[in-house]
């Protein structure tokens, strides 16, 4: 088994940004190096001890993902070889965690679908019995079903900063200015991509969930993101459905009013939340108990979906 990865160190490849969990490079003009760490954030805030195993499994079961839904929109995969860009000496640091993939625009928001009512959906709908602005039926309890899935954007927050609910409108607006020159010629506008998103997002959910739950797993929520290429076409980029980006629950312990226990990283944040910290950085470090329960969280979400160990 290979030591936890908090940060690669390629030198092969101009690095070009570290994310809270993801080391990006350059191969080419046309394509990047994506190689998935150990990291873990919570609260927006990358804490200071990887969890071991963690990348592979977030790039296994990105992957599964990308395959099983690649007829609903394209996605960012190359199918190079990611040993085959770096050097003889680097690739322990991305077997198993990284991926070619092709260089996109990102369009600037967090697709986020919630196909049950938690966390700070649960919030907002007790205060205005909506989520996002979407109006819900009244009586709703905690962790309830949803009649359908519902697709509240996000804005994305960089590192240490902190994920912000904004309207569909907003959404749009947003596309329409970060994506104005990258459109032009296209025959898109913003406001259209972002509608595309929309429609993709709530399907990719819907086929994930009914699939997930063949498998003994509910998909409570989970957040995608998508770029566009010259032509303006839309793909599904960064992770999917992984236990990082989504909000993942054993259905056989599932009880609408209480909050189930999650395959995601939401063991590491009720401890967090045990602890005298402030949600900002530096995170404070973590028991080795902790780690190894949330290693195997992830390794058994990852068992469960795919039917394989990374």
């Amino acid at each position: 088994m290979s030591a936890p990865l908090f940060e690669s160190s390629i030198t092969s490849l101009p690095l070009l940004s570290r994310g809270k969990v993801r080391d990006i490079y350059a191969v080419d003009a046309d394509k990047l190096l994506i190689v998935t760490s150990d990291r873990l954030s919570a609260f927006d805030v990358v804490l200071p001890d990887p969890i071991p195993r963690k990348g592979e499994v977030l790039q296994a079961v990105a992957n599964f993902w990308f395959a099983r839904l690649g007829h609903i929109v394209p996605n960012q995969l190359t199918g190079i070889d990611p040993e085959s860009v770096v050097t003889e000496s680097e690739r322990d640091q991305v077997r198993g965690r990284a991926v070619v993939v092709k260089r996109l625009k990102p369009l600037p928001i967090e697709a986020v679908v919630r196909g049950y009512v938690i966390g700070s959906g649960w919030k907002d709908y007790q205060q205005t019995g909506a989520i996002c602005g979407i109006g819900l039926p009244a009586g709703l309890k905690l962790a309830a079903k949803l009649p359908t899935p519902i697709f509240t954007p996000a804005t994305k927050a960089e590192v240490g900063d902190h994920d912000e609910n904004i309207s569909f409108e907003q959404a749009m607006v947003a596309c329409d200015k970060a994506l104005a020159e990258a459109l032009q010629g296209t025959g898109k506008t913003g406001a259209q991509l972002a509608e595309e998103a929309r429609a993709a997002a709530i399907r990719l959910y819907e086929e994930a969930a009914a699939y997930a739950a063949t498998r003994g797993i509910i998909i409570a929520d989970t957040k995608f993101e998508f770029g566009i290429d010259k032509a303006g076409t839309l793909h599904l980029i960064d992770e999917a459905l992984t236990p990082d980006s989504s909000r993942f629950w054993p259905a056989d312990q599932y009880a609408e009013g209480s909050n189930p226990p999650s395959y995601d990283k939401q063991y590491v944040r009720d401890y967090l939340e045990t602890l005298d910290w402030g949600k900002t950085a530096p995170g404070p470090r973590l028991p080795v108990d902790v780690l190894a329960r949330t290693s195997a969280k992830y390794l058994e979400a990852c068992e469960k979906l795919t039917g394989r160990m990374p």
